[in-house]
């Protein structure tokens, strides 16, 4: 994991992955891993949209699909289905090489050509040309973030001719839209075969019941939503740093009301109560341990402040509060907020109207590497992509103050990851932003 930030910011370092305890046991093969998630995606392409915002479905499309770069505990890109690249000078025009050796499922070669036509699939605006033994791509602008940028999951590599294929450790056996995903271990997995024998993922699973069935064994691997947490002390769980931004995202263009808004609600209490204290309050895009400067956008609750805010302007009627209805938690937090609105004299009500006033968010950034994070951020809040001097941390933040004085979102929160383990399961990795390695646990078969 990379920190970084201004000549005054102080640095600190965290661990990148989170292991078992039970790492020193000599693993074994076989078995069957059963995980549920809450999520029912109707498709399993990577380059879908909504794998972007989902730890569970990102770490499920990575047992399928490989991209070509991959980013480390120390949020630099290292090669991965790319041997090596090489960009010519203003950063425009990059060159990936493309080993030999790596096959999809079907046993087909990996090779330039099929390179390039996933490639094109996930990113139409990108020019690219497959050479002998590269890919070419030329991008509109300069993008000196190109490698870390092909890190996300929409740019997993896929064969899209029926059924998908990929060059991962697993490959797809059962595949029932919105309901069940089985995948089967590849023996001939580029860089060595999985430990466990197949994976079956039910989904669309509620959180409430994946931890009955992990309770009675019928699963080894749940996540845990911050509801649901106070039921989940006693088991063995996994956390990741915080990284879901939540936040508002505003319409009005009164800015007194929306800082009146701002300073009404009682971050502190939200997350302490309502999200059991699994994330941290902010006042930035980026979380403290990918920046380094989070701390220099503090916040705090001021209800006189809001009061006299209030009072001073009109409010037009009633503000409408929207959030994805099929989210729990958003709504918890959404009824809170209206509760804090009131106490500082604004009516803020409930909506499902897509043209609501303000919205509540919770986003899952698509990369660790921070400038590659806020462009995402802001590219799906609908700000314009930000513009970056340079590569270096006070350009990144910067970048970041920009969007944020234009008063047009309110961070919230940022999140943990968290996940609930069977007694058999071991040697769990999670990478900084919580995506599961399942490819390197195995099932313990002794008495837990």
């Amino acid at each position: 994991m990379r920190r970084i930030g201004l000549a005054l910011l102080v640095m600190a370092v965290s661990p990148a992955w989170t292991h078992s305890a039970n790492a020193a046991v000599r693993p074994r093969y076989g078995g069957t891993l059963r995980v549920a998630i809450q999520a029912a995606p109707l498709s399993i392409d990577p380059n879908d949209s909504v794998q972007a915002n989902s730890v569970s479905l990102q770490s499920v499309s990575r047992l399928i699909f490989e991209t070509l770069v991959v980013i480390d505990e120390h949020g630099e890109p290292q090669p991965w289905l790319a041997s090596s690249w090489q960009a010519e000078p203003g950063n425009q025009r990059w060159q990936f090489s493309i080993p030999r050796g790596v096959t999809f499922s079907d046993g087909s070669p990996l090779t330039p050509d099929t390179v390039a036509a996933s490639l094109r699939s996930a990113n139409p605006k990108w020019k690219i040309f497959p050479a002998a033994d590269a890919v070419m791509i030329e991008c509109e602008v300069a993008d000196p973030f190109l490698p870390a940028e092909l890190a996300q999951t929409r740019y997993g590599i896929a064969k899209r001719d029926q059924p998908l294929r990929g060059t991962g450790p697993f490959a797809i056996k059962e595949w029932s839209p919105g309901k069940k995903l089985i995948l089967i271990a590849r023996d001939d997995y580029w860089s060595g075969r999985a430990f466990v024998d197949s994976v079956e993922i039910e989904l669309g699973k509620a959180a409430r019941d994946q931890m009955i069935a992990l309770d009675v064994g019928k699963l080894d691997l749940s996540e845990v939503s911050p509801e649901t947490a106070s039921v989940a002390n006693d088991r063995r769980i996994e956390r990741s740093l915080p990284v879901q931004w939540v936040g508002l995202v505003f319409a009005p263009a009164e800015a007194r009301l929306r800082e009146a808004l701002g300073l009404s609600i009682d971050r502190a209490t939200i997350n302490n109560v309502l999200l059991r204290g699994s994330g941290e309050v902010t006042g930035s895009f980026l979380p403290e341990w990918m920046s380094g400067y989070s701390f220099l956008f503090p916040v705090s609750r001021n209800l006189d402040r809001a009061r006299q805010l209030t009072s001073e302007t009109r409010a037009s009627g009633a503000w409408s509060l929207s959030f994805d209805s099929s989210d729990p938690l958003l709504r918890l937090i959404a009824e809170r907020i209206v509760l804090n609105a009131k106490d500082a004299g604004l009516s803020l009500q409930l909506s499902n109207a897509s043209s609501a006033d303000i919205t509540l968010v919770r986003l899952m950034p698509a990369s660790t590497e921070p400038h590659i994070a806020l462009g995402n951020l802001l590219a799906r809040l609908g700000f314009p992509a930000p513009t970056f001097e340079n590569a270096s941390p006070s350009a990144l933040y910067a970048a970041e103050k920009a969007a944020l004085e234009s008063q047009r979102v309110l961070p919230l929160f940022h999140l943990r990851s968290t996940v609930a383990l069977g007694a058999a399961l071991r040697d769990l990795q999670q990478t900084d932003s919580g995506v599961w390695r399942l490819d390197n646990v195995w099932l313990w078969a002794g008495t837990p």
